[in-house]
């Protein structure tokens, strides 16, 4: 008895499942013919279209993370670069420092021997100079001396009325001299 309910229940299920394919417009030819075609399709683009579209793709993402890695390498490079370069500035800066004040040493060093070497050359220019007064002063002394002599021997022969002896005239004269300094 079961068997038979069951089999009263499976048929008229069939029928209801029947019933409702074809209540909600389903062909059953047009859908088993529909299905092979889109296994063929799919079979089609398996073998011929995926592998090359995979490959482009897998190619494409190999590209693109070897950008990434020239990327990063070029940042590292450019991160380096501008350490070396800012280690550069630094030395050059310290050196140019140094030099600055090297070259500041030496020209307070050449200003303080020019000043010294001129105020040697002063010295000696005055040195020179007393010497040539001194020298000067003497020879116009000397010259004075002379004229004076020859003055007091004029004096001496117009007041005598004539000359006297050369001996003579010199003791006058050396006397009239000191009295006259």
């Amino acid at each position: 008895m079961n068997t038979i309910l069951t089999i009263m229940a499976s048929s008229e299920a069939a029928a209801e499942e029947s019933n409702l394919f074809t209540a909600l417009g389903i062909d059953w030819k047009l859908l088993i013919l529909q299905t092979v075609a889109f296994l063929i399709l799919l079979w089609f683009l398996s073998k011929f279209v995926f592998p090359p579209l995979t490959r482009m793709l897998e190619k494409r993402d190999a590209d693109i993370e070897a950008g990434v890695q020239a990327a990063q390498a070029a940042e590292k490079k450019a991160d380096a670069a501008k350490t070396e370069v800012e280690k550069l500035l630094k030395e050059a800066r310290r050196e140019a420092s140094e030099i600055v004040s090297t070259a500041k040493e030496e020209a307070a060093a050449a200003v303080s021997l020019a000043d010294t070497k001129a105020k040697e050359r002063a010295e000696r220019t005055i040195a020179d100079a007393k010497d040539q007064i001194d020298k000067e002063v003497l020879s116009a002394r000397k010259a004075l001396h002379n004229e004076t002599i020859e003055l007091v021997a004029q004096a001496t022969e117009k007041v005598v009325g004539k000359a006297v002896s050369s001996q003579v005239d010199e003791k006058v004269i050396a006397a009239a001299v000191r009295e006259a300094k």
